[in-house]
């Protein structure tokens, strides 16, 4: 048998100083190109970085090139053509904090920068960073326009790929929180790809390097979320960057950081981000991938779409004239507010019946248990104070779910208190269907037991608030 260990490259002391290296100015997702600009612009006083600029986006904003290191073999690492995925982005940060710097892993850190040349592309997309958005201001996917090149982002990633040949290239993305690794309870929290060169799935030298890398990577993060790491389906998408640029002669490995329980701003995730880049990085080094078996990598689980955010298990629920048991799903799609720098939760009914094939970060078992739709409260709340009085655990007790107040026009659609909140002449009938978002109640002879506002769970009984936010209609 193969001792694999000896392929393990010294993780741990990465994972365990990276908050010594955590860029506080970035502690939330949502972070713009003018909140990155100064932290690169900063690495000019640092003999270790070369900072240039790529080029311009579509709506000019600058496309910043960080170089480090001075060995022979190339890396490029490329972040967010999705405007909307900065998990590595913020991890870039934090690396470029850590190769700045002086530690005790002093040698680690200087054996990558004798033995590598890095190029980092740290924002390819920020326009779309700046909407929070997947697309370019184009409108268009640029992991899509690998062929076309009609984004100019695409251009300059087309261009200095060409330019470097680099020997390995990470490509840096999000990827929905609802993957799961395989069908089973376990988030997708990291998956990996090796890209396709072809339809038909050929495994050159190439390609094989990148299936080599992701299997100790794998192995690496096992000890940090075991049964949490995945990998894409590796179908051949002819447009795609990943696919081309593997084609090219760069062995890539595609990143997607997706979920992890209770980490909304994937501040953990960032840390595993870190640590396997660095991890990969020392593994390139040392050229230990090459003695891994790709079947290894074969046998790392799909992603699977398994998860809901809250799955309600065996409720009675009043359907059709008739009373029916069945589960119910809901996810909490996150809706961008204040020019897209923060979020609230609008959550929906992603399915119903029989869900017990899937999982959920938080299941609730309400065998037993009756939905019962909830009310309007009946007096008109007149202003801000008189809601923030109401004792929201005995309106639940009423049978209440919603409050209609006279006078409210918040700017975002949202309140942070557990209460869906009505203005005007609007009402709501609480209907249990897909894709509605119905707040009701869970009763046991008639005593309620939860309340269930916009997707959360108030546990009733013990007066716990697990609510996110409710929402103004």
């Amino acid at each position: 048998m193969i001792d694999t260990t000896r392929f393990i490259p010294t993780h741990r002391p990465f994972f365990e100083i990276h908050r010594r290296y955590w860029e506080k100015t970035l502690a939330h997702r949502r972070f713009k190109h003018r909140h990155l600009v100064p932290l690169i612009e900063k690495l000019r006083g640092n003999a270790r970085f070369e900072v240039s600029k790529l080029g311009l986006s579509t709506q000019k904003r600058t496309i910043y090139l960080v170089k480090l290191g001075t060995g022979k073999t190339k890396v490029m690492l490329w972040s967010q053509m999705h405007g909307d995925e900065p998990t590595a982005t913020m991890a870039m940060m934090d690396m470029f904090n850590f190769f700045g710097g002086h530690d005790e892993l002093d040698a680690l850190r200087q054996e990558i920068l004798d033995n590598l040349t890095l190029y980092f592309v740290p924002m390819l997309n920020p326009d779309g960073a700046e909407a929070y958005t997947r697309r370019t201001a184009l409108g268009v996917d640029l992991n899509r326009e690998a062929l076309s090149l009609q984004a100019p982002e695409a251009r300059l990633l087309k261009e200095l790929r060409d330019q470097l040949n680099p020997d390995f290239g990470f490509n840096l993305h999000d990827q929905s929180t609802h993957y799961s690794a395989g069908r089973s309870a376990n988030p997708a929290t990291i998956s990996f790809l090796a890209p396709a060169y072809n339809h038909a799935k050929e495994v050159n030298e190439v390609r094989g390097n990148a299936m080599k890398l992701i299997v100790t990577l794998n192995r690496v993060l096992q000890t940090y979320i075991p049964g949490q790491v995945a990998k894409y389906s590796d179908s051949h998408e002819p447009r795609g960057f990943g696919d081309n640029i593997q084609k090219a002669g760069t062995s890539v490995v595609l990143v997607e950081s997706g979920g992890y329980p209770d980490d909304p701003e994937k501040q953990y995730i960032r840390q595993l981000n870190f640590t396997l880049l660095l991890s990969a990085l020392q593994t390139i080094v040392r050229k230990t991938y090459s003695e891994e078996n790709i079947d290894a990598y074969y046998q790392i689980p799909e992603n699977d779409r398994s998860l809901f955010d809250l799955i309600i298990r065996q409720v009675q629920v009043p359907l059709g004239g008739e009373v029916r048991t069945m589960d119910i799903g809901f996810n909490h799609n996150e809706v961008n507010f204040r020019q897209a720098d923060g979020f609230y939760y609008r959550s929906a009914i992603e399915d119903l019946g029989d869900l017990s094939v899937y999982f959920a970060y938080h299941e609730l078992d309400a065998s037993g248990m009756q939905l019962v739709p909830g009310k309007t409260y009946p007096s008109v709340i007149a202003n801000v104070q008189e809601l923030r009085k109401l004792d929201f655990n005995r309106l639940f007790r009423q049978g209440y779910t919603a409050v209609r107040m006279a006078r409210y026009a918040p700017k975002e659609r949202v309140t942070y208190l557990p209460i869906r909140i009505l203005t005007g002449q609007k009402s709501r009938d609480n209907e249990v269907a897909l894709s509605a978002n119905p707040d009701f109640l869970l009763q046991i002879n008639r005593q309620t037991r939860y309340a269930i506002i916009n997707g959360f769970v108030y546990d009733v009984v013990n007066n716990k608030n697990g609510v996110k936010n409710g929402l103004v209609e």
